[in-house]
């Protein structure tokens, strides 16, 4: 009771402040991970670190020992396996800083023009991939296409995504109320246990918001759905009132 009473009376400031930064680098990285596949491997990461603890307390000395001799194969196996989220984490680190909440915005004008876009080319039976750039950079996806510099406007979408049009195969990357660049090529996620319905556009959507924070349009050519991706997962048959309410709150748009 006595060293309880002292280690009581000895807190200063400075424990004070350690606690205050411990909290928050933790709460940053919640943040980070927060949406991602990452965010229910916590829960078993934690788990794990339960059990671990528990075989200390109960001297169960196998257990143990088996734990702590797979623990750097375990953690190199959660490298690997989340190195999308790591990427994304810690681009947005160096492009905002962990001690920021700068948050990037996006004008609203010119969101109109593509889901009345999406909808026609949904009618119509053509395939688009629109992919909107918020505060991670996509220079290396975009010097992959063809620059334009465009204003954004109904008209131009649709005619880069027609059939006949040199562009119409690749990714439209989207700024604000500009478009950056047309025909651009996106990585493929490599995810195992998706959907085989979902064909090439749906995968490089899905691929690219693994590897960054943009969020895509996608229309089917096949079955004319419009669809979205963020952080990696796919929301189906989106109708115009949706996709712009989709597009509205995650590029962080007053309403």
């Amino acid at each position: 009771m006595g060293n309880l009473i002292s280690t009581v009376l000895s807190f200063g400031i400075r424990d004070l402040i350690d606690i205050t930064v411990i909290a928050f680098i933790i709460y940053q990285a919640l943040r980070l991970i927060r949406g991602t596949r990452a965010w229910q491997m916590t829960f078993g990461v934690l788990a794990l670190v339960v059990f671990y603890y528990t075989t200390r307390l109960l001297d169960l000395r196998a257990a143990q020992v088996f734990l702590e001799t797979c623990f750097p194969y375990f953690i190199f196996s959660l490298v690997v396996v989340f190195q999308s989220e790591i990427r994304r984490a810690l681009a947005k680190i160096g492009k905002a800083g962990i001690f920021s909440d700068v948050r990037g915005r996006n004008r609203e004008s010119g969101l109109e023009d593509v889901v009345m876009a999406c909808t026609t080319l949904s009618k119509e039976g053509i395939g688009a991939l629109i992919v909107f750039e918020r505060e991670i950079g996509l220079k290396n996806y975009i010097d992959s296409g063809t620059r334009l510099d465009a204003r954004l406007n109904y008209d131009l979408m649709v005619t880069l995504f027609n059939p006949r049009s040199p562009l119409h195969d690749g990714a439209v990357v989207l700024h604000n109320d500009r478009i950056l660049a047309a025909g651009c090529i996106l990585p493929l996620t490599t995810d195992p246990y998706l959907s085989r319905e979902l064909g090439t556009r749906h995968r490089a959507a899905i691929g690219i918001t693994e590897e960054t924070d943009a969020v895509c349009v996608v229309v089917s050519e096949e079955t004319g759905k419009i669809s979205t991706t963020q952080r990696g997962e796919v929301k189906l048959g989106l109708d115009d009132s949706q996709l712009l309410s989709f597009l509205k709150a995650f590029m962080e748009i007053e309403h």
